[in-house]
């Protein structure tokens, strides 16, 4: 019979003292649960209390365990579970803001996709954040472009504007080309509101002006696109493709406003918009009432409203000054 070989004892598990360390129920091997949220945060976790240097080696079988060794494995099994707890409570701060000290959070640091990209995007429709009030859409120019070919048809702006004075009463209509994308009530306000003033040709009740939607008007003041205005021009022999301008079709019954320059407006006039959409409308009606071309003929002097603007200010070395006006005094 061969001589009995001693049974070596395994290693292969925990030691004596880890086991203690825990209740009867806890399955040392099985893996603890953390957040999805924790996890990432913990990625490296920041240690607040340093955990305690590790016992050196020691084996088993010739170091059997003893109090002292069985309390200070499960201080440091607790140092780290506080240490953990921490952590988390640390982490918990950083993201929700505890203490007044919030992290940046990524849609605040990120930078912010490119609207013009995204066709989901709805750029504002003013600087203002809210809906503009009249004077200051009428500070705003718009885009389109010098060369556009609208859809020749028109649509009437709805409503009725009362003449406000007791003058000789014209009655008109204002009409909008169909796709230009402008705002068509803007533009009639507009047109009411310049006719109308004391300094335009109602001149203290000279004459008074009165938007009408049905019926037959005096005349139809009409934004059109470039290329419409060009053809209704030319039905009165006017050509305004070559500097882009607009025009008082006296042949037909419109007036026609071109829609780039009440966009954009002309260097003449810089930013100035507001004063220029003016003088765009009581030029073209001055037109419609009667008036010619003329010119400033003093250096310095405001330009008659009836001189092209649009065009130029300075002649034959006289410089004039901007000026939306037929009675700029008044």
């Amino acid at each position: 019979m061969p001589p009995r070989i001693p049974r070596q004892r395994s290693r292969s598990g925990p030691r004596q003292e880890y086991l203690d360390a825990f209740g009867e129920d806890d399955d040392v091997f099985a893996p603890r649960r953390t957040g999805t949220t924790a996890d990432a945060l913990l990625q490296p976790a920041p240690v607040l209390v340093p955990a305690p240097a590790p016992e050196p080696a020691t084996d088993a079988d010739e170091a059997p365990p003893t109090g002292g060794a069985k309390a200070r494995t499960f201080t440091g099994i607790a140092a780290a579970a506080v240490t953990t707890v921490l952590a988390v409570v640390v982490a918990g701060q950083v993201v929700g803001g505890q203490n007044g000290t919030a992290a940046p959070s990524r849609a605040a640091t990120d930078r912010a996709p490119d609207s013009r990209g995204d066709p989901g995007a709805t750029p504002s429709a003013s600087p203002y954040g809210t809906a503009p009030t009249y004077e200051q859409a009428m500070d705003i120019k718009y885009p389109l472009s010098a060369t556009l070919k609208g859809s020749g048809t028109f649509e009437a702006v709805p409503g009725f504007a009362k003449a406000p004075g007791k003058g000789q009463k014209y009655t008109y209509r204002v009409d909008v080309e169909k796709g230009l994308g402008l705002d068509g009530e803007l533009f009639a306000q507009a047109v009411q509101k310049t006719l109308n003033d004391d300094r335009s040709w109602a001149h203290h009740g000279a004459r008074t002006f009165e938007r009408i939607y049905t019926g037959k008007p005096d005349f139809v003041i009409t934004l059109a696109s470039p290329g419409t205005t060009a053809a209704w021009c030319a039905k009165s022999g006017l050509d305004t493709a070559e500097d882009n301008v607009s025009c008082d079709s006296a042949s037909t019954d419109r007036v026609m406003i071109n829609a780039y320059r009440w966009a954009q407006g002309s260097t003449t006039y810089g930013d100035n918009i507001h004063a220029y959409r003016q003088m765009l409308i009581n030029h073209e009606i001055g037109h419609r009432l009667g008036y010619g071309h003329v010119t400033c003929d003093k250096n310095g002097a405001l330009a008659p409203v009836m001189q092209q603007q649009t065009k130029f200010l300075d002649h034959d070395g006289i410089h004039c000054l901007p000026n939306p006006w037929p009675y700029p005094g008044s």
